[in-house]
């Protein structure tokens, strides 16, 4: 898989854990909202990481 397209799952995965998480604490939820805001995090981490390793490629 290519670093764009890596990026795009990560950032679409991150979004959607984060609508989820912010469902679960309007529901009080509050140990699940808190579990999936933690993934979320993760996966915008994850997202960052890998925009940072697209920038590097292309100023090479």
């Amino acid at each position: 898989m290519d670093l764009e397209l890596q990026i795009r799952v990560e950032s679409s995965q991150a979004a959607k854990l984060s609508k989820e998480a912010n469902h679960a604490f309007a529901a009080k939820n509050f140990a699940q909202g808190k579990a999936l805001m933690k993934q979320a995090v993760e996966a915008g981490q994850r997202c960052q990481n890998l925009i940072q390793q697209f920038q590097q490629g292309n100023t090479n």
